[in-house]
């Protein structure tokens, strides 16, 4: 992986993060949690959509939408199981 690579992960991973926080629980979870959230919402994102042939736009916008939805699943998930 590039150094290239790598610094767009972390974007992509904070913005994400950040959006994700502020539609779930009304705030962000500090650059840190941000960026680790928005990688594994990336990836959950990407594996979900992947299962639901949904294809959405091409590009880095469209990489941001979904890490926040995978973010969003994500943050639920982790919801429901804290309450459980």
């Amino acid at each position: 992986m590039t150094a290239e690579a790598l610094l767009i992960w972390i974007i992509v991973g904070a913005i994400a993060g950040w959006l994700a926080g502020l539609i779930v629980k009304g705030y962000g979870f500090g650059l840190v949690g941000n960026v680790i959230l928005g990688i594994v919402g990336a990836l959950l994102g990407g594996w979900l959509f992947a299962q639901l042939n949904i294809v959405i736009m091409p590009g880095i916008i469209g990489t941001i939408i979904a890490a926040t939805v995978g973010a969003i699943v994500l943050l639920l998930l982790v919801r429901v199981l804290r309450r459980a």
